[in-house]
């Protein structure tokens, strides 16, 4: 009896032990977890070393509010001129105050961010990263990953401690990218597509790899016609097309981007050069009067433009 008295003792002693070695085993990977995410990090910029610090609230971010509303974070301030903002971002920033796209000085303080991120040095306009890094700590990107706006997700995932949200942000691209790519295909097979962004009386071609051209042309496989394909890329200068050279474009389908109301609409709805692309007599123009998400790069334009480009094409 005291044999099995003692067995039992010391089972229910060594239970005991185990369960509060388990415990105290994730309290300590949660306390250790808790201290990564609340830890300062160092990242090296474009112009060094700049400590970033742990959760912050107040970013102000001009130019790179997809990044950040991608990752769920919403901006201080959101970048303008005058009162144009990016309009497609509006339904999750509508609340958010605009600041200058050239951020004055005056307006970064009254802003009271806790974190400054520029999206290449050459944003910093009069030479004022000293006077910036004196208010908040100031990230500055290099213009290779700024450019790319998948790295600049990434990176923005790295400054912000979101490297797993960047992550599934860009797996959910992919998935929706491939999704549509099949639906195009299905839908207009090899048939050629260009993008004419009309702005005021001017007309401008997207080459192969400008904006939304990286859309249509690479996530979505949609054939480009060749004379968008001789451009070359978006290092070149870009200047206007001239309305006598439209029929040199051949493009099957046209998405023309512009706001309404613009000048070089009217030119193209009364000029005959116009009504005799073979895209317009075949009914196969597309309308789209919000640019904003057709004139940039990033992870929320290229979603809203897939849409876009899938909703047309279907119709």
């Amino acid at each position: 009896m005291l044999k099995k008295r003692f067995y039992l003792s010391f089972t229910l002693l060594l239970l005991l032990f185990l369960v509060s070695a388990c415990s105290n085993s994730d309290n300590s990977k949660t306390e250790k977890s808790a201290e990564k995410k609340n830890a300062e990090v160092t990242l090296t910029d474009a112009k060094g070393k700049v400590v970033i610090p742990a959760n912050p609230k107040r970013i102000v971010a001009p130019y790179l509010e997809d990044s950040l509303v991608a990752l769920g974070v919403k901006p201080a301030a959101q970048w303008s001129i005058g009162d144009t903002v990016l309009d497609y971002l509006q339904p999750e920033l509508k609340d958010v105050p605009k600041i200058g796209w050239d951020l004055p000085l005056e307006q970064v303080i009254n802003n009271n961010p806790d974190l400054i991120i520029f999206s290449s040095p050459s944003a910093i306009q009069k030479g004022q990263y000293e006077e910036y890094k004196k208010i908040a700590p100031t990230y500055v990107y290099k213009d290779e990953v700024s450019a790319d706006w998948r790295k600049q997700l990434t990176q923005m995932g790295e400054i912000l401690n979101k490297q797993s949200e960047a992550k599934k942000a860009l797996a959910n691209y992919d998935t929706k990218a491939a999704d549509a790519k099949t639906k195009v295909h299905d839908a207009i097979g090899d048939e050629t597509a260009a993008i004419l962004w009309v702005m005021a009386d001017k007309f401008y071609l997207m080459e192969n790899n400008r904006f939304s051209a990286n859309v249509l042309y690479g996530d979505l496989g949609i054939k480009q016609p060749a004379f968008v394909e001789s451009l070359g890329g978006a290092a070149a200068q870009w200047d206007p097309i001239a309305l006598e050279k439209l029929p040199e474009i051949k493009a099957d389908h046209i998405f023309l981007v512009s706001k309404k109301g613009e000048p070089g609409l009217d030119i193209l709805a009364k000029s005959s050069i116009w009504k005799g692309l073979g895209a317009v007599k075949n009914g196969h123009v597309y309308e789209m009067n919000d640019p904003s998400n057709w004139t940039i790069n990033g992870l929320n334009a290229g979603e809203k433009t897939i849409d876009e480009v899938v909703n047309a094409i279907k119709k």
